[in-house]
């Protein structure tokens, strides 16, 4: 009697295929140095939260079918009171959790979160904790869960080991923007939005001087020495986070305060597409079906 649970395999020899590797050239910016990609923002994605947020970066270089190079997702947990055995506290506790997916990155990610997504975390519960007015929840805590699904990588790119890192300046910066986003849809009150916006100095090729641009896609260039992302309140003029990577000339003392002031820029430029989406979310509800 044979068994029917067992698959047997082939009788003869098989051979494992062979895929032929990409060996494309480095993609150059299209887009002009003050310009940035297009982004779709859209509020509550996730029904069971209390506020959620999608987001997506256009990224013109690519041949993938998508057209984006950076998928977000946020969710907002609460405010909800903390466990009896918790503390007096007398404003709200902020809980920021940072993930790629695993199969966010060309290299697979763990189910465990690494150094790098713990940085991110402590970046974002930065940039957050100054726009939220805590002492409206005494004894309360807020969970925001940003879910990467797609890192700012090209994976198409023969030179991809030259842009780790790099992408992180990105991701935080669409951190910071869709979870302002979802925590306007939860409606816990701020002082302002909080938007993010990144700038960096870049050389387009071997030859060209190092020059800044705004929302830099790192697989369009020959070689990038700094960037910095900010974390910006535009109505109130104030900076939450500023997290700065790389290094400077020493010839020029004031590229630190110009790659500072572009980021503004482009955190301007990220908070128009944030008020747009919420007033969008708000004429919706208003709105009798």
């Amino acid at each position: 009697m044979s068994d029917r649970r067992r698959i047997n395999g082939p009788v003869g020899q098989t051979a494992p295929p062979i895929y032929v590797g990409l060996q494309g050239k480095r993609t150059t910016r299209q887009l002009g140095d003050d310009a940035i990609r297009k982004i779709f923002l859209k509020t509550g994605v996730t029904p069971s939260a209390s506020g959620s947020a999608y987001l997506e970066v256009e990224d013109p270089t690519t041949t993938s079918p998508s057209g984006t190079s950076l998928k977000l997702t946020c969710t907002v947990h609460g405010p909800r009171a903390l466990p009896r055995s918790a503390p007096f506290s007398p404003h709200i506790i902020l809980s920021t959790h940072v993930k790629y997916a695993p199969f966010a990155t060309r290299n697979r990610r763990g189910y465990l979160r690494d150094s790098s997504e713990r940085d991110l975390g402590v970046h974002l519960e930065t940039a957050l904790r100054g726009a939220i007015i805590a002492d409206r929840w005494p004894k309360s805590g807020v969970d925001i869960i940003v879910t990467i699904i797609e890192g700012d990588q090209n994976r198409d790119s023969p030179e991809y080991e030259r842009d780790e890192g790099w992408d992180m300046m990105n991701v935080l910066s669409g951190c910071i923007t869709v979870a302002s986003a979802a925590i306007a849809d939860a409606g816990i009150d701020c002082v302002d939005t909080v938007a993010g916006g990144v700038a960096a100095l870049v050389a387009k090729d071997a030859k060209s001087q190092p020059s800044i641009v705004l929302d830099p896609d790192v697989a369009g260039y020959h070689k990038v020495f700094a960037a910095c992302c900010v974390a910006y309140l535009p109505t109130r003029d104030e900076v939450t986070n500023i997290w700065f990577k790389g290094q400077l000339p020493g010839a020029d003392a004031m590229v630190y305060n110009k790659l500072v002031e572009r980021s503004l820029v482009a955190c301007r430029n990220a908070n128009r597409v944030l008020i747009q989406s919420l007033n969008e979310t708000v004429r919706q509800a208003q709105t009798p079906s």
